[in-house]
């Protein structure tokens, strides 16, 4: 029989309330990485999933239900992409965007663009110039380069094309043929599509919108 002093006992009670911390704060570090990982990759799985649909490209007003509300499924443009691919991962942005419009107006350019004096669920969320806002004041907003492995998997990419229409799209984990840049989804007016545009027009912006992440 062996008789272990009271300050032993303590020691080896110590090491082990520390070793349990250890297991429990890496585990929980690691669960973190995970579920972020996690994040990004389901929106670039559900974007993807857009690219199966044949979508009419049609940015005509309607109005729609709030929050959860959507153009009619056939239809659709650029930002109906992101809003989508969001929304299939649980995050409406049609609620997000009316939320912080609503909060903060004088910041989004309504007024200055669209002549606007309030809010209006039907169509905020649904143009590039809100979003980018959005994304900004809610995200990460990333600079904007021409270094093809600063854009990760899940980021937010804007452009602006020809006769100064601005454009969106989602970054994904797939690359182009010669392996140098990240596929994008995206619809330019053929329905959404996966393909190697990420230079093809001017980038006015570059975001990162994980919930819980800025």
């Amino acid at each position: 029989m062996y008789f272990v002093g009271l300050d032993n006992l303590v020691v080896v009670f110590s090491c082990k309330v520390v070793v349990s911390l250890v297991i429990v704060l890496s585990s929980i570090f690691y669960c973190r990485i995970g579920l972020t990982d996690s994040f990004e990759h389901e929106l670039v799985k559900a974007a993807i999933e857009r690219t199966n649909h044949s979508i009419k490209y049609d940015g005509a007003y309607y109005a729609i239900d709030y929050p959860g509300g959507d153009v009619p499924a056939s239809i659709g443009v650029c930002t109906d992409v992101v809003i989508r691919a969001y929304r299939k991962v649980g995050l409406d942005l049609q609620k997000e965007v009316h939320e912080d419009i609503s909060a903060h107006f004088n910041s989004y350019p309504s007024r200055r663009i669209w002549g606007l004096s309030k809010p209006d669920t039907n169509i905020d969320h649904r143009r590039v110039p809100n979003l980018q806002i959005f994304f900004a004041r809610n995200g990460i907003k990333l600079p904007v380069t021409n270094n093809a492995n600063d854009y990760k998997t899940g980021d937010i990419v804007t452009w602006m094309l020809t006769g100064n229409s601005p454009h969106i799209g989602i970054v994904t984990d797939q690359k182009s043929i010669d392996g140098k840049r990240p596929l994008i989804v995206h619809n330019i007016g053929f329905g959404p599509k996966l393909e190697d545009i990420l230079f093809e027009f001017k980038i006015t912006g570059h975001y990162r919108y994980i919930p819980g992440k800025t």
